[in-house]
């Protein structure tokens, strides 16, 4: 008997825990001091904007604390060449999101164990890197890890699919990484100014890839995503080596899809950005995570929590404090934090009414964007595919109006 009850208790522990790595519990905003019948209003908007063709679908999530008080998916994850519905469970190519949840909390990781610093120079770890030389008096000043996580390194923005393909050809990495590092522009003096440049987030890539020798898609595998027990979170490398994550077959049929191409298919599982699919084969730092809405509930709670969730710890408090913060030694003209995006540099994604001193986020160019607000430990995560079937659709006043909607229903 004894040994029965004990069997019985040791399977329901296994399955509690089981049930707890499967994402946030969802509890009624009422529990979490929200108003539900406000964050229902989330609804008409999501419809109107799918009504308008700016999107085939969505779906939305709100966090409270440790909890998700709203959940909600819309339209379709694909109408090109045929008709898939929406799901909560769909999972969405983050674009530049890829930025904050793979390419900088691997980074951060980092830099905790004293492998990187943020003061060090690209050079150090990419050799023949080209630093800023003064055009007037010729003298040099570097580019720091600091200056490439918060684009303040002055490189140029991208480089385009048509010059890419002129100079290499597909799955070339250490010749983008050259190319970045020896030929293309320097703007300004590093930390004086801020352009967003996709090529700082390659640099870090490799930079990571170097001090750890493994792939970034695999290190953030290992170091982020299964820590937290994200079960749809991955990157799917396209060419040569396996998959980062053993079930990738499998979590690629859940994916939505992007921009048809000239073949007349849909991308599905392989990322938008031309720069990560073309010249790094889907591993990237700048583009390249696939997640969904749980999962990334989950990345929100845990930096909420000062780095961990359900005893699994990916950043510690300090570290996620320095990282949402603008460092205090770039230029005021430089208003981003390490990898994240902060209320003074783009307002319109957090609203008009959450905290702008205390909120961060980041947007993606398929449709994808993530708000936290660290003073009401909120956050809103909104998916599309705005980029499906075609490059059209503008989601900026409808980011906006649903923060808006979620800042107004703290109670």
């Amino acid at each position: 008997m004894k040994r029965t009850v004990f069997i019985l208790a040791a399977a329901i522990m296994c399955i509690t825990a089981c049930s707890q790595r499967d994402g946030l519990k969802i509890s009624k905003p009422e529990h979490r001091g929200m108003n539900g019948e406000r964050l229902a209003l989330i609804d008409s908007v999501i419809n109107d904007a799918i009504a308008q063709k700016l999107m085939p679908g969505a779906v939305v999530s709100v966090v409270r604390d440790d909890r998700v008080v709203f959940l909600e998916a819309y339209g379709n994850s694909q109408v090109v060449p045929d008709t898939v519905k929406m799901t909560k469970e769909t999972m969405f190519d983050m674009a530049s999101v890829s930025k904050c949840v793979g390419t900088t909390l691997s980074f951060m990781q980092l830099i905790e164990k004293g492998l990187v610093r943020l003061s060090d120079r690209v050079d150090r770890y990419i050799p023949g890197f080209k630093n800023w030389t003064d055009p007037e008096t010729g003298e040099e000043d570097e580019i720091t890890i600091q200056d490439l996580l918060t684009h303040s390194s002055g490189l140029i923005p991208y480089i385009g699919e048509n010059e890419y393909r002129s100079r290499f050809q597909v799955n070339q990495p250490d010749s983008l990484m050259w190319y970045i590092a020896t030929q293309v522009g320097r703007r300004f003096k590093p930390g004086t100014r801020q352009l967003y440049s996709c090529l700082n987030f390659i640099t870090l890539q490799n930079i990571l890839q170097k001090v750890t020798g493994e792939r970034l898609c695999d290190y953030a595998q290992k170091n982020v995503f299964d820590v937290l027990g994200l079960k749809h979170t991955t990157y799917f490398p396209l060419f040569g080596e396996p998959q980062s994550n053993p079930n990738a077959e499998e979590l690629a049929k859940m994916c939505a899809a992007t921009e048809v191409q000239a073949d007349g298919k849909p991308l599905v599982a392989q990322v938008h950005d031309p720069i990560a699919r073309l010249g790094n084969a889907g591993n990237s730092g700048n583009a390249g995570v696939f997640s969904n809405a749980m999962d990334l509930s989950v990345i929100c709670a845990a930096l909420m929590n000062g780095g961990s969730y359900r005893g699994q710890r990916v950043l510690g408090s300090e570290t996620v404090r320095k990282m949402f913060e603008i460092p205090f030694d770039n230029d005021p003209a430089v208003a981003r934090a390490l990898g994240w995006d902060t209320y003074e540099m783009y307002p319109g994604t957090s609203g008009d009414i959450l905290n702008r001193k205390f909120c961060v986020g980041h947007t993606g160019y398929t449709g994808t964007s993530i708000v936290i607000d660290m003073s009401t430990k909120t956050a809103i995560i909104i998916l599309t595919n705005r980029v499906h079937p075609t490059d059209d659709g503008n989601l900026g006043r409808v980011r906006a109006t649903i923060a808006n909607i979620v800042a107004s229903s703290i109670e």
